[in-house]
């Protein structure tokens, strides 16, 4: 069946377009693959910088604290005021209360995102808000860009996708070589040195 007119005919029309769609694709992986394997000669020193925001007194409320809706202000205006990106961590409420009155209370979060870190520190007296950023360079933000570290949900779909279109690719060309006898008999000798050196340096690494 493999051997079919229609097969190899939409074997090929894949293995080209497919192989075309994720030219920059392998080789933004293929290159971040490097740059995870050596860190120490790629990527340098973070930057880190330190600033205190005021913050609108109604946004720290205990009441509003606590509702999804104020929550959602609250990283609204941070992001805002202080250039804060990535994805938020949930809101740490600390309060303490005598006769009604606050006597102390603070919320804690972080920022993250592919080579970045934020942690806030907001004191609920003084309505401050003490930042603390870090930045770790291009390098740092392609290799977590590779690992899907830090991610959104549409960065981890685009890596599912792409790794089943690597898979595609290699089916297909599997595909193609089963007419020519000779070269996928060469083929797959050439798999399976491939295959044993890959095994046995695992092995030596051990």
């Amino acid at each position: 069946m493999l051997r079919s007119k229609p097969v190899q005919q939409w074997s090929r029309a894949l293995h080209i377009y497919v192989s075309m769609s994720l030219l920059l694709v392998v080789l933004f992986f293929a290159l971040t693959g490097i740059t995870l394997n050596r860190p120490h000669w790629f990527v340098g020193e973070p930057q880190r910088a330190d600033s205190v925001l005021t913050l609108p007194p109604a946004l720290l409320a205990p009441q509003t604290l606590k509702s999804p809706m104020g929550e959602q202000a609250l990283l609204d205006e941070l992001r805002y005021q202080g250039g804060l990106k990535g994805q938020a961590s949930p809101l740490q409420i600390y309060t303490e209360v005598e006769d009604g009155e606050l006597v102390e209370g603070e919320v804690t979060l972080d920022f993250k995102g592919p080579g970045y870190d934020a942690s806030v520190y907001i004191d609920l007296l003084s309505d401050q808000a003490e930042l603390s950023v870090t930045d770790y360079g291009t390098v740092a933000w392609l290799n977590d860009l590779h690992k899907g570290r830090n991610t959104g949900a549409a960065w981890h779909w685009f890596i599912d996708l792409s790794a089943l279109l690597m898979v595609l690719f290699v089916l297909t060309g599997v595909v193609l070589l089963v007419p020519k006898r000779r070269t996928l008999r060469t083929a797959m000798g050439w798999t399976l040195v491939g295959s044993a050196a890959t095994a046995s340096l695992y092995l030596l690494s051990l």
